[in-house]
């Protein structure tokens, strides 16, 4: 087949909905990714919940990444338009609620309610509309696509969640230089809006399976939840592999105060980026370095170079360390993602595996919860502000021993792993 018949085989293999669902994915992830980027920060520096930032953004992420099993049953049961409109109207409500907390005019509105628990409330209400999103976006691409090009629909699926997430900060940080950090969050509002409007006019129902499906129920996801979670080996694999995001989210929650007070960068969304960059740039090579590598030696070796980033940013305090440390921290991701999966459907009963696999993102809600909590810890002991009362001068206290206790979890969980995988796993799964 020569490259002009390729090109008409693959026009031909998606539907106009699947271009339209992967630009609304493309915006909704621009718009995410920005505030994920000062989420942390804002919270910390604009509102005044420092104390709490970490936590609140853990709570946020967490919720995001584990209420889609839930999300699941409202697109079988209302349909993936219905359900994208919801999606983007909350986040568009809850994205400007958030941004209000930091505008002069919510003052009243939040003062009468309460910081934080304002800060709790919207925050679980954007959440509840981040969770539709993946549901509906990732059973458009599989409706809308021809079985002989489904594996790049969701090739092209996964690059635009990554350029979302390498452009998304930039767009961030200047708006945030130019208007105010508050203003992110507004930025993120509008930009939902508009998917909203895209929704309502370009986006159409997919069409129907031939296949007769199965029609989720809350009372079948409870009894899936319950079939996992008393599976003890499956989730004590979760969650030690949880270790991998608990240091992958200080990026997020701890990495931009390091980089703004330790080594003045001010502009600290475009380190943030190298992680979606370096992955961008090294996925497919290094996919195709370790497909020969068992499961479990491209997991343990992906989670030592990992882990090896937050040495690297704890020994050497320069912007230009932070750079490789975090793009390292890329090349363990690059590493161990694509055969986390294959492990995981492994370890799954044989007559239960889609079930099993539904919960496979549950390290990412995990690690982003504990990260929260540890995030505020790292920062309230290793890198803090003290104020002299006599000089009225400030300065800032850091011992780098945050950033090894980071790596240690990483080394801690890698070995935790291996042992696992020694004694708990069939021999099937190497």
């Amino acid at each position: 087949m020569n490259i002009n018949q390729r090109l008409i085989s693959i026009h031909q293999g998606f539907t106009s909905t699947f271009w339209i669902a992967n630009i609304l994915e493309l915006f909704e992830r621009l718009a995410f990714y920005g505030t994920k980027a000062i989420l942390t920060v804002y919270l910390a520096t604009k509102i005044g919940l420092a104390e709490d930032a970490g936590k609140f953004s853990g709570w946020f992420t967490s919720a995001i990444f584990a209420l889609p099993i839930i999300a699941g049953v409202f697109v079988d049961k209302y349909g993936f338009k219905k359900t994208l409109i919801a999606c983007f109207a909350l986040f568009s409500l809850g994205y400007f609620l958030i941004g209000l907390a930091g505008l002069d005019i919510g003052q009243s509105i939040v003062q009468s309610i309460g910081m934080k628990n304002y800060v709790v409330s919207v925050l679980i209400l954007t959440a509840i509309g981040g969770s539709l999103i993946k549901p509906c976006i990732v059973g458009t691409v599989a409706k809308t696509s021809k079985e002989e090009v489904k594996s790049l629909g969701f090739s092209i699926y996964y690059t635009l969640v990554n350029v979302g997430g390498a452009i998304g900060p930039i767009i961030a940080m200047n708006v945030r230089e130019g208007y105010g950090i508050e203003y992110v969050l507004v930025m993120s509002s509008i930009t939902s809006f508009l998917l909203l409007i895209g929704t309502l006019i370009f986006f159409k129902e997919p069409m129907a399976s031939d296949e007769k499906e199965n029609v989720r129920t809350f009372g079948q996801v409870f009894k899936d939840m319950a079939l996992v979670f008393l599976n003890i080996r499956f989730i004590g694999f979760l969650v030690i592999f949880s270790g991998f995001w608990i240091m992958f989210w200080q990026i997020f929650y701890s990495f931009p105060f390091y980089v703004t007070n330790v080594l003045n960068f001010s502009r600290f969304e475009l380190l943030e980026t190298v992680d979606a960059w370096t992955i961008i740039l090294l996925s497919v090579p290094v996919t195709a370095l370790v497909k020969r590598w068992s499961p479990i030696t491209a997991m343990t070796i992906g989670f030592f170079i990992a882990s090896g980033c937050w040495f690297i940013i704890g020994a050497i305090p320069t912007v230009t360390a932070a750079i490789v440390g975090v793009a390292l921290f890329a090349l363990g991701e690059a590493t161990q993602s694509p055969r986390f999966y294959e492990y995981v459907s492994a370890l799954a009963p044989k007559e239960q595996v889609g079930t099993f696999m539904g919960f496979a993102f549950l390290p990412v809600a995990i690690g982003a919860f504990t990260a929260g909590y540890m995030a505020d810890w790292l920062r309230s002991n290793y890198l803090y502000e003290v104020k002299h009362i006599v000089t009225s001068t400030t300065h800032i206290i850091y011992d780098p021993m945050m950033w090894y206790i980071v790596g240690t979890i990483g080394i801690v969980s890698a070995i935790l792993m291996l042992l696992y995988n020694l004694f708990a796993v069939k021999k099937t799964v190497h």
